[in-house]
């Protein structure tokens, strides 16, 4: 039986992997809208929120989301897994949307994005936000960390020693936003239908797999019944 075509590529990538340079291109090859920024966007929109508000809430450190949950947990005793919404903090005479309604607001723009197919969406751990749908092409970049701080070193004009604090902080806090947002201690290659190891693939080479892998369910669906 063919498979659904994928209408939607999420790409999931670590710091210095590669991804980010890869995405705009498959986007391009592919036809599909580029998704990155425009998610926390959005949801920003919805909640009435400034953008970077939203955007602390992905990166875990905006002040406002810690009074947010220590008031939560500490003064109100209703905690975050409730169900309960959780009041929001007043910045600047306006009260905030609470985190966990920003968790969800990101997760709904990323399913309204998929509902509308024709998208490369890149990071805000989207493949895991959509793993149950068949029409979502999961594509994990990833690299070693020595390739990986060597390529940031040479992006920031930074030394090794410094991009190599910069990847454990940015790799801490996205291993704390999988699992604040999906309850995962750590990923697994079985969340994704394709990982590409960047240490000796060049970026054209990960363009290259992924639009082979997103066209072969289309191919199949497109193949006469034999």
């Amino acid at each position: 039986m063919a498979r659904v075509p994928y209408t939607v590529v999420c790409i999931s990538s670590e710091d210095g992997a590669g991804a980010r340079e890869a995405a705009p291109v498959v986007a391009s090859r592919l036809g599909f809208r580029l998704i990155d920024e425009d998610i926390v966007t959005r949801a920003a929109v919805e909640a009435g929120v400034d953008q970077e508000v939203v955007a602390d809430v992905e990166r875990r450190k905006s002040r406002v989301t810690r009074l947010v949950e220590s008031l939560g947990t500490a003064s109100l005793g209703t905690g975050l897994g409730t169900g309960y919404a959780v009041p929001g903090a007043m910045v600047a005479g306006i009260e905030q949307p609470a985190s966990d309604e920003l968790r969800g607001m990101i997760r709904s723009v990323i399913e309204d994005t998929a509902a509308r197919g024709n998208a490369v969406i890149v990071a805000h751990a989207a493949s895991l936000a959509l793993g149950e749908r068949d029409d979502v092409l999961r594509v994990h970049v990833t690299a070693s960390p020595h390739t990986r701080e060597r390529r940031l070193a040479d992006a920031l004009g930074i030394d090794p020693k410094e991009a190599a604090q910069t990847l454990k902080r940015s790799d801490a806090g996205r291993a704390d936003y999988i699992k604040r947002f999906y309850g995962l201690g750590a990923e697994e290659p079985t969340h994704y239908d394709l990982v590409i190891n960047t240490d000796k693939l060049q970026p054209q080479e990960a363009v290259e797999l992924i639009i082979h892998a997103a066209g072969a369910a289309a191919s199949a669906e497109q193949a006469p019944a034999g």
